[in-house]
């Protein structure tokens, strides 16, 4: 099997502006097996159907231990490059976050989502207290040989309906991007995000790659490859479609 440092160095490299990886999200080990042989080149939990699917609300409501072991439950399932999704790291401070981020890289994840919503809040950390919470990130990520990869999401398009997505929040994401990457990131998350001028602009204007969420409102991924996209992840998707064919199998069943 690879190593943990084989399979990082795999991941980093699946990263390619108009050649976008593919993630499906998964949130279990039955799911991680089953992305894996349709082909998957790495695998990503995504953190609502990993909580919803043990009866937990998202915003790190599932707790820390119980997602840790999950995480090792799909490592040991699959011999793919995991990334986790670590929502807030479990903590407001750079070193609750390096904690957190220090556990999840020994289960062998290699690499994880982190997010600048301050968790059980509407708004968002300072570019300043993200950027310090990144580099604590960034330090625990670095495990001998194995950097793990750190993709920053930021939550300024998430809630914000989509037809008010403008220029002024894309540059307030664009100072983002670039805060971010001086603190350590390898990738930039722009979730919700749907426009193809914004999303443009965006890979343009930043030297992290991009990833954006494929939503039903946001565009093919084939044309969000001739945008410069470079990631592409599916979140709650997968598992809300799994979750609507067993409601519907299940009442026909039970007529």
């Amino acid at each position: 099997m690879s190593t943990q440092t084989d399979k990082a160095d795999s991941f980093r490299s699946l990263h390619v502006p108009g050649n976008p990886i593919v993630l499906y999200n998964i949130w279990d080990a039955g799911s991680a097996k089953a992305v894996a042989s349709s082909g998957a080149k790495a695998l990503a939990t995504g953190s609502a159907p990993v909580a919803m699917a043990q009866g937990y609300a998202d915003g790190e409501q599932i707790p820390l231990d119980f997602a840790l072991q999950n995480i090792e439950r799909i490592i040991n399932a699959v011999d793919l490059p995991v990334t986790m999704d670590l929502e807030g790291g479990y903590g407001t401070d750079a070193s609750t976050v390096a904690n957190t981020v220090g556990q999840a890289m020994e289960s062998g994840i290699v690499g994880f989502n982190f997010e600048d919503q301050i968790v059980g809040s509407n708004e968002l950390y300072s570019i300043s207290d993200q950027a310090l919470r990144i580099a604590g990130a960034r330090e625990a990520a670095n495990v001998q040989t194995t950097r793990g990869f750190i993709n920053a999401r930021t939550d300024i398009f998430l809630k914000a309906k989509v037809d008010t997505h403008n220029e002024s929040m894309l540059t307030a994401a664009i100072e983002r991007a670039k805060a971010y990457e001086q603190a350590g990131a390898d990738c930039f998350f722009a979730p919700g995000l749907a426009d193809e001028h914004l999303i443009a602009t965006l890979c343009e204007k930043t030297n992290l790659p991009v990833n954006i969420i494929a939503l039903p409102h946001v565009p093919a991924t084939e044309k969000l490859a001739e945008l410069g996209v470079a990631r592409v992840s599916y979140g709650p998707v997968p598992y809300r479609l799994m979750i609507k064919w067993l409601e519907d199998a299940a009442a026909a069943a039970l007529l």
